[in-house]
């Protein structure tokens, strides 16, 4: 009979008590304000990335940039760093949907219209 029952329900209760502490820390306050870096993938050579390294003078303008200049392959793989702090593919999404965020988003552009719509 394996003993590893005990073990795995002290585990269970262990990340339990992490969860309960980690939820009680208070968010980090993030500044759009500051400096950031966008770095590309590092896996990737810097014509198949889409973009080199930048430095942006507001974290914001290199949020908006990484979301609406960049194809979003270029974008898988490649993060954001604010001090720090160091943001991936869904970090700077996370960012740029916030409602903190300072800058005007892009509004969609309407899909086109299909052939089968106009001939309705």
């Amino acid at each position: 009979m394996l003993h590893g029952g005990g073990a795995a329900s002290a585990l269970r209760r262990s990340v339990d008590s992490f969860r309960v502490q980690f939820a009680e820390v208070p968010a980090m306050a993030f500044s759009f304000k500051k400096s950031a870096e966008l770095f590309p993938a590092a896996i990737r050579k810097k014509k198949r990335a889409g973009f080199a390294y930048r430095r942006f003078d507001t974290a914001a303008d290199a949020v908006r940039f990484a979301i609406e200049e960049l194809p979003a392959d270029s974008l898988n793989g490649a993060y954001l760093q604010v001090d720090e702090a160091r943001f991936d593919q869904n970090g700077i999404r996370t960012l740029y949907e916030s409602q903190d965020f300072p800058l005007p988003r892009r509004t969609p552009t309407p899909a086109p219209e299909t052939a089968s719509q106009d001939a309705a």
